[in-house]
């Protein structure tokens, strides 16, 4: 069943809750003062299944003094009913409660002159041609007006035709996406326990989930769900829900938090964004107070122009930069409204643009990048948050500034320009990082390799840039290869110098002649001709080729010497043998005999066996 939510819309008594109920047999004013007074003083639901859609109203109060109220409800529905009172016409409320509509970007709606029974026919034609005037240029332009009377019954017909009309228009909302249900109520019920309620303006929320209330950092687990009273496993985006909350107090709870899934979103303070600025609104200046209302939210802000040093002239719209007095969840794409600080009236609404501006406030760069991350596809809008960071940015890190799922962001990695990389979450780091990254580790190798003529490569430690983007390189770097721990240039040979040629062969020829009786490693040192560093370096290079073997710390062997105890040893194969015998194979004195013996045990040439060792 498609789920739509229709928010009433309207100035004070002109019929708005009597006409719901007339379409649902819901009285939506549940306060006690409500009743009595005979006004709507805060949000009332209701709902209606018809024709196979299941419509969700938000009834709204029309009196000036509650329109915060108001706002509370209007931010989460897919269409509006305009109530236009036959009898009184467009008063305050209605222009402003349009306004407000329009400044929230909703596409859809109708308008209901009410009480039309009392009315002549002349009177109501001339209502109608006011409604018309005033909907002119707007998205209800088109939108059907329909005289009703919740008394006769007259034109309720038509309206529930309009509203099917609407639900087929309204795309309604995705039930795939990042689950998040703006808090319009919060009380306790026996039995029950905390309740919130409000309607889930995108993705799903099922009993067991693990949420977090923002702002407040409080993790929860979901109850138990109802939507429109009945109890569910899962409720979809469009649906108005009520969640029962395990872990929470009612009195840590109030209008304005958001319920979201848990370690994914952030809230913030300050947000870039496009205002438009009414008509009837004095100028804005640059660090005005405002009251900010978005979904059910309202807190102060303050106001920050980025052009120029004028203001922002009465009818105009432009990118800003707002201040909030207390932390919000707002995503890229979410509408809100400015009222006037002191008197208290509408002159403003937009759209939020980038929910974590960078503290660096340079003016001009704001002001070229908001146009383009406006309009741009989730695709551009990664690209270019990943672009404004030497490294590229965490995924975690784009969810909470994008508003998207995980697996969101890493389908429109490929289409943006982007690599995912592992550090050791996955990062989104633009190609054109990971090309400059491999062009300066080619360089800095280069010089290594100059400098370095003798050493097997640049430690990896030592190499430039972020470890991460060096290991995402590598695979793909066929001029790069990595040892161990070492990194070279493919291309890469050690070469010696003349002298070091020299004392290399010097070197070697002292090891060989010494067969399995070799010399202390300084004193080949000493005798090399070398500066202690160089003849050492030699000797690793001697021991990386093979031409020496390094037994122990203090026992280096040419390899000749080493096929030779193999030979000693392969012809005695199986035989069972203590360190006295082994000596007397090979001539050499226990100091030798020892350090040679465990390192044939670790290359499994021979294997200890107590007091003897066994060839393998």
């Amino acid at each position: 069943m498609k789920n739509i939510i229709v928010g009433t819309a309207g100035h004070i008594d002109h019929g708005k809750t009597t006409l719901i109920r007339a379409l649902t047999g819901v009285d939506t004013d549940r306060l006690e003062e409500e009743k009595r007074r005979g006004i709507s003083i805060d949000l009332g639901f209701a709902h209606l299944d018809h024709a196979g859609i299941r419509f969700g109203f938000v009834d709204v109060p029309g009196h000036e003094r509650f329109v915060k109220n108001m706002l509370a409800g209007v931010g989460g529905i897919d269409g509006v009913l305009l109530v236009i009172a036959a009898d009184e016409s467009i008063k305050p409320q209605t222009r402003e409660h349009f306004e407000i509509c329009r400044l929230l970007g909703i596409r859809h709606g109708m308008i209901a002159l009410t009480k039309a029974d009392l009315v002549d026919p002349d009177m109501l034609e001339l209502v109608k041609l006011e409604a018309s005037d005033l909907a002119a240029g707007s998205f209800l332009e088109h939108a059907p007006i329909v005289p009703v009377s919740a008394v006769t019954g007259q034109g309720l017909e038509d309206l529930r035709a309009a509203l099917l009309a609407l639900a087929q228009q309204a795309a309604g909302r995705r039930p795939d996406g990042l689950a998040r249900l703006p808090i319009d109520r919060a009380f306790s019920m026996r039995g029950f326990g905390t309740v919130v309620t409000g309607t889930l303006i995108s993705g799903t929320l099922r009993v067991e989930d693990e949420v977090e209330i923002y702002p407040g950092a409080r993790r929860l687990r979901v109850r138990g769900l109802q939507v429109h009273g009945g109890a569910v496993g899962a409720a979809s985006a469009g649906q108005r829900t009520a969640v029962n909350l395990a872990g929470i107090e009612t009195s840590d709870l109030r209008r304005g938090m958001t319920l979201a899934p848990a370690g994914l979103l952030h809230t913030t303070q300050a947000i870039d964004c496009q205002l438009n600025l009414l008509a009837s609104a004095p100028p804005l200046k640059h660090g005005a107070p405002v009251h900010f209302h978005a979904g059910t939210a309202e807190v102060e802000a303050e106001v920050r122009l980025l052009k120029g040093a004028g203001n922002l002239e009465p009818g105009s719209s432009g990118f800003l930069r707002l201040l909030l007095g207390e932390p919000l969840l707002l995503l890229p794409g979410d509408r809100f409204i400015v009222r006037m600080f002191s008197p208290v009236f509408t002159i403003g609404g937009g759209i939020v643009i980038d929910n974590a501006p960078s503290p660096q406030f340079r003016k001009h760069l704001a002001l070229e990048r908001l146009p383009e991350l406006l309009d741009a596809p989730l695709a551009r809008r990664l690209f270019l948050w990943a672009s404004e960071q030497p490294a590229g940015a965490r995924v975690s890190q784009l969810a909470a500034r994008a508003g998207a799922l995980p697996a969101e962001l890493l389908a429109a990695a490929a289409q943006s320009g982007l690599a995912v990389v592992k550090d050791p979450e996955p990062r989104l780091v633009p190609l054109s990082v990971l090309a400059a990254t491999h062009e300066g580790l080619r360089a800095a190798l280069a010089e290594f390799h100059r400098r370095n003529p003798l050493l097997p490569g640049m430690p990896k430690s030592a190499a430039p840039g972020e470890s991460f983007l060096i290991d995402a390189i590598l695979p793909a770097a066929r001029d790069i290869v990595a040892e161990g721990e070492h990194l070279r240039l493919a291309a890469f040979q050690p070469r010696m110098q003349q002298d070091e040629d020299a004392a290399a062969a010097k070197m070697e020829a002292l090891f060989r002649d010494a067969a399995l009786a070799v010399p202390a490693v300084n004193d080949v040192l000493a005798q090399s001709g070398l500066d202690p560093n160089r003849a050492r370096t030699v000797l690793q290079l001697l021991l990386r080729q093979g031409r020496l073997i390094k037994v122990s710390t203090e026992l280096i062997y040419h390899q000749s010497a080493i096929q030779m105890l193999r030979e000693i040893l392969a012809a005695r194969k199986g035989q069972r043998f203590a360190v006295a015998e082994f000596k007397d194979w090979t001539g050499i004195s226990r100091k030798y005999a020892i350090p040679l013996l465990e390192w044939l045990d670790r290359e499994r040439v021979t294997r200890r066996e107590g007091d003897k060792r066994l060839v393998l």
